[in-house]
């Protein structure tokens, strides 16, 4: 029961993942192309979650939270960026 029900996860992030990369592309403006990235980088941590929990191993997990710390950090560079000009005043 479980199998199928990573299996099912796993489509469903990934065509999430693949939408988001649609918006990224075609994405008319700025911002829609930034929530993109950062949706993008949820499905991801989503992804990784899930196949530390089909692997059973724990170390996917601190993978997903050093990449959510990273995303975080690269969406609000990203929109600083946008805003001010720059990154670091």
């Amino acid at each position: 029961m479980i199998t199928s029900a990573l299996i099912f996860a796993f489509a469903c992030f990934s065509i999430g993942l693949l939408l988001n990369l649609w918006r990224v592309i075609v994405g008319p403006q700025k911002s829609d192309r930034i929530l993109a990235l950062d949706t993008m980088v949820v499905n991801a941590i989503a992804l990784l979650i899930l196949l530390g929990i089909w692997l059973g191993t724990g170390i996917f997990f601190e993978v997903s939270m050093l990449f959510a710390l990273v995303g975080f950090v690269s969406t609000v560079s990203y929109c600083r960026f946008l805003l001010r000009g720059d990154i670091i005043e």
